[in-house]
């Protein structure tokens, strides 16, 4: 089949504008407004953020094109496209090992990224029934939770672990809606969930910042945020958690932008639109550190707060804000829509392999995964509760004490995806025939020569760090 055909049933974005729309929404999730603000604040601030810019427009930028252009070219999905690629450039078909191990890494990520999301969805409850409590009182702008305390407030989170059945309803829910979703196709359901759910993403977003600009201590954010501390910016183990962060918040080594890639137009600009999606994620990512941190220290709490800064400190902040009762239903909401955007992309890599692999529809592929990721996924949603105890892989360093959730999220995050990702790298960078990754590009001259560079030498040594450093962090000491 010649380079440019598209190969036969393929779907594609109805415009430019969907494909970016879609692929920002598979990019900005909960890490954005839950992990970046955690490393921001257990890694200093400034230094961090100032790093994590800089990793993303030198590493996980031209990695974002070079897997764009592998699904672009294929037309196929995630494994189809890496093989078809490596045939045209002469190639063993084993580099889509690439795509396989994005493939499992992403279905695994998707078991346990839908007990997290259930999370979100209890939150998005409790704040409606508060907010309606207060409209109800005739107090609309009153804080969060009236009524409680702060340990109160904070004691939800616990209170939620220790019921199963909730956790497992919510996990469910959550998996239902993202297999809805997937199953109505790439037009009707994953390019029209994100064309509305990502420009109100972005107004509530906005929204809320420019609250916590008014309302909250957003000099004290904006010091925090960016003051250079170059002293603390050259320590190892900032400069590997921002190059992490900026790696995992573009979702590189998962295969997520090769299967969007694919539905792309031959008269898309791939490297136009990858600027645009990397650009749109860090923008995200640094203004919900200003929409969450004038908040935090508005009320005196710590922004190094950790996992726990988004379900216990947050919450406990809104009571103590005026408005909090509808910022905090805005913010969870807001929180529901990355989940879902991200979680659809998460689903289609394996639902869009599947129809190629085995002819099956559409509807049977995204309810057979589903079906698959719910029950997996109750490994990671009983591990707060029933399965508490449990440690299923003691004998590998570094997971002694880790549950069924901190497993199945540390072989993902410090394993899978990175070397995914370097094999990409490698791929692109060495293997692949240069005329056929060149002319998918959309650059020439000097830019398509740094994106070589880069591509070949800095991404391949920057996700080999990621690889190491997260399986052997002594390293570090």
């Amino acid at each position: 089949m010649a380079g440019n055909a598209i190969a036969p049933g393929q779907a594609q974005w109805s415009s430019k504008a969907a494909f970016i729309l879609a692929a920002t929404g598979s990019a900005v999730g909960l890490g954005n407004l839950w992990r970046f603000p955690t490393e921001v604040g257990t890694n200093g601030g400034s230094a961090f953020v100032l790093l994590y810019v800089l990793c993303v427009v030198l590493i996980a930028l031209p990695l974002l094109l070079a897997e764009s252009l592998i699904g672009r070219h294929g037309q196929r999905s995630t494994i189809g496209s890496a093989v078809h690629l490596a045939r045209q450039s002469g190639a063993s078909p084993a580099w889509s090992l690439l795509a396989i191990i994005g493939l499992i890494a992403n279905t695994a990520i998707l078991t346990f990224y839908c007990v997290v999301a259930g999370w979100v969805v209890y939150f998005v409850g409790t704040s409606a029934a508060d907010f309606i409590g207060a409209i109800g009182a005739g107090e609309p702008l009153r804080g969060a939770y009236a009524g409680q305390s702060v340990d109160q407030i904070r004691q939800m989170m616990p209170t939620l672990f220790a019921n199963p059945y909730l956790l497992v309803g919510l996990q469910l829910a959550f998996v239902v809606v993202t297999v809805w979703i997937v199953a109505r196709g790439v037009k009707g359901g994953i390019e029209a969930a994100a064309t509305w759910m990502m420009p109100a993403f972005f107004f509530l977003l906005i929204g809320i910042t420019i609250y916590a600009a008014f309302i909250g201590d957003f000099a004290a954010a904006v010091t925090y945020l960016f003051t250079p501390d170059f002293g603390r910016a050259l320590q190892p183990g900032v400069l590997n958690a921002a190059l992490g962060q900026a790696f995992f918040s573009l979702s590189l080594g998962g295969g997520a932008m090769i299967a969007y890639g694919a539905y792309a137009s031959r008269e898309t600009n791939l490297s136009q639109t990858s600027g645009m999606i990397a650009f749109a994620d860090t923008s995200v990512a640094i203004i919900a550190g200003l929409a969450i941190f004038p908040i935090v220290f508005f009320v005196g709490m710590e922004p190094n707060a950790g996992p726990t800064l988004m379900f216990q400190t947050l919450p406990a902040a809104f009571n103590a804000m005026p408005g909090g009762a509808l910022v905090g239903l805005a913010f969870f909401i807001l929180a529901l829509f990355a989940a879902l955007t991200s979680s659809v992309s998460l689903l289609e890599i394996s639902v869009g392999w599947v129809i190629e692999k085995f002819g099956i529809s559409r509807v049977t592929a995204s309810v057979g995964i589903g079906v698959l990721v719910f029950v997996i996924g109750l490994l990671s949603a009983l591990s707060f509760n029933v399965l508490a105890d449990q440690r299923p892989i003691p004998f590998i360093p570094g997971f002694e004490n880790a549950t069924w959730f901190d497993a199945i999220d540390g072989i993902t995050g410090k394993l899978l995806l990175p070397l995914s990702g370097l094999i990409t790298a490698l791929f692109i960078g060495w293997v692949a025939d240069r005329k056929l990754v060149d002319a998918e590009t959309g650059l020439n001259g000097a830019g398509l020569a740094v994106w070589r560079f880069l591509v070949a030498w800095l991404c391949p040594l920057a996700v080999a760090a990621i690889l190491v450093i997260g399986l052997f962090p002594q390293l570090l000491v």
